[in-house]
């Protein structure tokens, strides 16, 4: 896990959000299926375990890798420097 974390924080964001946006497009044509299935969706006739299936697959890897890579920049943009070296120093 740590190690998919690190190659997450390596990753340019505009890399993530190429591939995300390519996923929630796939396919083209003749509609891409996010948008198919969220109009689904929004007219109450997503219903087919296959269509919220399809959903799923479409949606996760846009929202769990975009929200996990802009969680952790901003943690690493907010957390305090480390105090392991700059500590104050020891008195006997």
């Amino acid at each position: 896990m740590t190690t998919l974390l690190h190659w997450l924080d390596k990753l340019p964001m505009h890399w993530l959000v190429m591939v995300a946006a390519w996923l929630a497009v796939a396919p083209i044509t003749p509609e891409p299926h996010l948008v198919e299935k969220l109009r689904m969706l929004g007219q109450g006739t997503l219903v087919r375990p296959l269509d919220i299936f399809d959903l799923v697959m479409h949606a996760t890897p846009l929202l769990l890798l975009l929200a996990l890579k802009l969680w952790r920049t901003w943690r690493a943009k907010s957390a305090p420097p480390d105090q392991s070296r700059s500590g104050p120093p020891h008195q006997p």
